[in-house]
């Protein structure tokens, strides 16, 4: 998949290094993983202007491996916002080691809570300290 499309912004980039592999040599889905909820995160808290906590993680698709020397790319885009919640698409490419052509690998929707100082849910338009 060559789909170099994506709507959102970029909000993370980062290299795949030999630490974050799995048995076979590719990349954990879970470091993946990991990376795209600090990707949305970042997103999220631009968004309502405070901290927010990750409340599930709505769907992950893996289209296909990461290698090491990829430069992973993040790009978040707000599909619903609600009370106190921003849902949030993230798309993965990256950019194999010594090539210029960006690859899609990975997408998933992921949910945010925005939170106040005592880590209580609180309203997107609330001007209240965090």
């Amino acid at each position: 998949m060559s789909n170099d499309e994506n709507k959102g912004e970029l909000s993370l980039r980062t290299m795949a290094m030999p630490a974050d592999t799995n048995p076979n040599g590719d990349i954990f889905g879970g470091w993946l993983m990991s990376q795209m909820d600090i990707a949305g995160s970042i997103f999220a808290m631009r968004q309502c202007g405070g901290r927010v906590v990750t409340v599930a993680v709505d769907s992950m698709v893996f289209h296909s491996p990461v290698h090491v020397g990829d430069i992973v790319c993040c790009y978040s885009e707000l599909t619903k916002k609600g009370r106190t919640s921003l849902s949030i698409k993230i798309e993965v490419f990256v950019i194999k080691r010594f090539k210029s052509e960006r690859v899609k690998v990975t997408e998933g929707q992921f949910t945010y809570v925005r939170i106040d100082k005592d880590g209580k849910p609180t309203p997107l338009d609330s001007s209240r300290d965090n």
